[in-house]
């Protein structure tokens, strides 16, 4: 299906708008049409009428401009405000229509898809692709059809006053049929590659902004200029071409424009010279003529811009029709709230069929409230292996049960309402710290939230705080510390309060003093739940009661610490490479 096509499903629902906009917008540019054929009858029948006393002319002159003043001060007005209104309103409901869709297949497509698509490009076409398509309906739906029907009307009336002068102003339409022919084809392509070199300026400043620090740090604001200055440069090239393209589509078609009144006026004149027709008509004509070409120029002009209305709507739509790698089945069940046992089945994992895989042949059966760790070099596919628990990721080969099903077969969002997770970086939303640990459940009360947070020994740094629960945090959760970010993270998961938990590195990046505290936290999330725990730090996972040691995509070894320990194996080698002292071993 075109992306017009798909553009036109969120159009559908507001066709009835769209043509009383029309409707009234007839009339609104119906009544300007008036104005020819009230100067024709104040010239022929009223200015230079023989049969007439001045007082008369100046009587019936009244009697017209009254009711013509009457005309265009009440009625054309509201009539505009109301056409205005409705076209305005109907293309701002498209466009919230569209976003709307958009934000929900944003949450709906993959880690894989966002780990090859910058941000900056995403942001790009949600917010400028989309609103160049209101356009589309503004223009091309109304504005198109309105300057049509007035050109028509207009073309009707100077018929009924004279063929033969009709004929000569319309004589050069069909040039203006081969110009955009021509000149529009490329035109799209033109407004596509201009879009896409935006999209690309804005996801790279977007990744620079955010890599401030860095660029600082390093001292690269020179380095970082020259790379803005090469994509900012590959805009200004493509806004170029579009831009002389555009002008050599004005210049001949408004060169059409200009002709075509000189030809009238050659053509009336002689008319009138020879007797064939009035004054009056003449004067009528010429102001039919910029009734005609006025609609016609702008709609030349409402072709560019449906061109790049349409560029804009393939962008859209090329986004919105970008597959999901995750997606239920029709018969998916939601298994409520789980139990909490997993079992891995000879899964195996590769992000693409071009690469070698990052999983071979893990199996692993994990009992209710059991704590696995997972441990190993980096790369070997610890990270990879629990980010398919919650199918971020859907395995290639094998299976992952939960309480005995497939998760599969399970509706993802309902599998993930029984999992809790905690990463290295946890991302906090840039509002107050009440709302980020509302995330767990959004419909906690006031006394929930402060019950996590002192279950996550969050409360008292939170009380600290010049608002304290509705301190905001700022992107990413700039304002807080390591350990504060990590404390709230938790203290939501203690809000969700689920049977499954995950830990990808949630110390690594810490303080030993934070780390104590958070190791101290999670341990007590931990109790009577399934949890996996991936931890670099080989002191902070002893506990565990099974430590799972992954190397280059298998498991080597699994064991308590002290079986491993005694096994002085993978696990043993890894240990010792950390320098611990091996009296910490009890």
């Amino acid at each position: 299906m075109s992306s017009v096509k798909q553009y036109m499903k969120f159009v559908a629902p507001y066709k009835w708008k769209i043509l009383w906009t029309i409707l009234i917008g007839i009339i609104k540019f119906g009544i300007p049409l008036l104005m020819p054929l009230i100067l024709k009858y104040v010239i022929d029948d009223i200015i230079i009428a023989e049969n007439m006393s001045d007082a008369d002319k100046i009587s019936k002159l009244l009697w017209v401009m009254g009711i013509s003043f009457g005309v265009f001060l009440l009625l054309r007005p509201p009539i505009e405000y109301i056409r205005q209104y409705l076209a305005q309103w109907v293309g701002n409901k498209v466009l919230y229509d569209i976003r709307d869709r958009l934000f929900d297949h944003i949450q709906k497509l993959s880690l894989k898809f966002y780990s090859q698509t910058k941000t900056g490009e995403i942001i790009s076409r949600v917010i400028n692709d989309v609103e160049q398509t209101k356009n589309f309906v503004i223009t091309g739906l109304m504005n198109v059809w309105l300057d049509l029907i007035t050109i028509l009307i207009a073309i009707v009336i100077m018929l009924t006053m004279d063929v033969g002068l009709t004929i000569v102003s319309i004589i050069l339409f069909p040039f203006f049929g081969f110009a955009i022919k021509y000149f529009y084809g490329r035109l799209r392509k033109l407004t596509r590659d201009r879009s896409q070199a935006l999209a690309e300026v804005q996801g790279h400043l977007h990744e620079r902004v955010q890599g401030v620090p860095v660029t600082r740090s390093f001292a690269l604001e020179d380095y970082e200029q020259t790379q803005f200055v090469e994509r900012n440069g590959n805009f200004l090239d493509k806004a170029l071409d579009h831009t002389k393209w555009n002008a050599k589509t004005f210049a001949v078609t408004n060169t059409i424009t200009d002709l075509a009144p000189l030809l009238v006026i050659a053509f009336a004149g002689y008319q009138v010279i020879i007797g064939n027709v009035t004054m009056g008509t003449m004067v009528a004509f010429v102001g039919y003529l910029e009734r005609v070409y006025s609609p016609l120029r702008r709609l030349i002009n409402s072709s560019t811009t449906l061109v790049q209305a349409v560029a804009s709507i393939d962008r859209v739509f090329e986004f919105m029709n970008e597959k999901y790698d995750i997606v239920d089945k029709e018969n998916a069940i939601d298994p409520g709230r789980v139990n909490g046992s997993v079992d891995f089945e000879n899964v195996s994992f590769h992000y693409d069929e071009a690469e070698q895989k990052v999983l071979q042949n893990i199996n692993l059966q994990v009992k209710k409230g059991e704590t696995i760790a997972f441990v190993g070099m980096s790369g070997g596919g610890k990270s990879t292996l629990i980010s398919l628990i919650p199918r971020f990721y859907d395995v290639t080969n094998g299976s992952i049960k939960v309480d005995g099903t497939d998760i599969r077969d399970m509706k993802a969002r309902a599998l993930r309402n029984n999992i809790g997770m905690v990463l290295q970086d946890n991302i906090l939303f840039s509002e107050s710290i009440a709302m980020n640990i509302r995330m767990g459940n959004p419909d906690a009360t006031d006394e929930e939230v402060i019950a996590a947070a002192k279950a996550a020994n969050a409360h008292d740094f939170i009380a600290n705080l010049p608002y304290g629960y509705d301190t905001l945090v700022g992107e990413r959760g700039v304002k807080l510390s390591g350990g504060q970010k990590q404390r709230v993270a938790i203290a939501r998961v203690f809000l969700k309060n689920p049977p499954i938990l995950i830990f990808d590195e949630a110390t690594s990046a810490l303080d030993l003093e934070s780390e104590h505290l958070i190791q101290e936290t999670m341990e007590k999330l931990a109790a009577a739940r399934t949890t996996f725990i991936v931890a670099h730090r080989l002191a902070t996972i002893t506990h565990a009661d099974r430590i799972v040691v992954i190397e280059n995509g298998e498991i080597t070894e699994v064991g308590s610490h002290h079986e491993l320990m005694e096994k002085q194996g993978d696990y043993y080698q890894l240990y010792q490479i950390q320098n611990l002292d091996e009296g910490k071993e009890a």
